[in-house]
This record gives C-alpha cells, structure tokens and sequence, in this order.
C-alpha cells in the first residue's frame, strides 16, 4: 500500500529508487534492531533538488542551507554516471558498519574518525522515522541524496545496537 505522501503513482525510476532506498535501509534496521523507515515525499523531493543542484555545479558536498541540519539528516554519494544500481549506492553507505562500535556519538567509529561511519549511523539511528531519495546526473556523475527526519548523529546520544536511544553517553 503506498505511503499517504505519496502524490499518485510514480514513474518506474522514481518507483524503482523508493523500492531500493527503502529494502536497503530497512535491512539495515532490522540488523540493527530498530524500526523501519517511512517513505516520505517531501524528503524525497528536498534531496533530488540537491542533488539536481550539486549536479548543475559539480560541487559535491553536504548542504549548507541555514537551519538543513536541524530539519533533515543527509547521507549522499557521488559515482560515475549509469554505473551502480540504486540498491549499490545505499550499500555502500551501509558497509560503514565494518568500522562501526556501540558509543555516545561522535565516539562511534573503530577508527576513531566518526566520519568513517556517518553515513551508516544516520540509517540506522534509531529516532529516525522516514527517509527520502533522490538522483541527479551530469555528463559524468550520478549525484544521489537521502534525506532523514528527524535527524540523527546527534553528539553524547549512545548508539548502539538493539539498544532504545534516549539516555546521555557517559
């Protein structure tokens, strides 16, 4: 049953990408023992326009919109036009729980570097309740944008998995 934010149906691309964003992240979830996210329209809207925008400029880099953070999370991934399926971008993304260890975040990454597993904790953060996907393309990159609400990877908050999220790192 499609999602009530959805506006009607969607064209086979925008289908197929709500179809992978949502398996590839709500796999993740389920590993992680939290809930699935939501499809939610406006998110995915926001994201291809930044997408379309990071497209136009060539400039790839998380949006500096005043007050973005605050409202969505964002995870994006740049490649080579027409090379990797939907499913292959969010995957890499996913990967990063290789270097990811149970803490208060920022302290979250095996590494020691909370970059390295970004992205993934933002998937698998545990308030997170929708997400939103979308692709753009220059003549030589794919620009592909999630976006996430209510935003994750908030500093002191403990992440780890199969635990309820709410209580201050110590």
């Amino acid at each position: 049953m499609p999602s009530p934010n959805w506006p009607g149906p969607a064209p086979r691309a925008d289908r197929e990408l709500r179809r992978a964003a949502l398996s590839v992240h709500n796999d993740a979830r389920r590993e992680f023992g939290v809930a699935p996210l939501a499809w939610n329209q406006r998110l995915a809207d926001a994201a291809e326009t930044y997408a379309r925008r990071m497209a136009a400029t060539n400039v790839y880099r998380h949006d500096s919109t005043p007050g973005r953070r605050k409202l969505m999370g964002e995870n994006l991934w740049r490649g080579p036009r027409g090379v990797f399926a939907y499913d292959v971008m969010i995957s890499t993304m996913v990967d990063e729980r290789r270097h990811f260890r149970g803490g208060a975040f920022p302290n979250v990454s095996r590494t020691g570097q909370w970059l390295d597993v970004s992205h993934y904790t933002q998937i698998v953060w545990p308030t997170t309740t929708e997400v939103g996907c979308g692709l753009a393309s220059n003549a030589r990159y794919d620009y592909f944008v999630c976006r996430y609400a209510p935003t994750g990877n908030k500093d002191g908050i403990t992440l780890a998995p199969g635990r309820s999220l709410g209580e201050r790192g110590r």
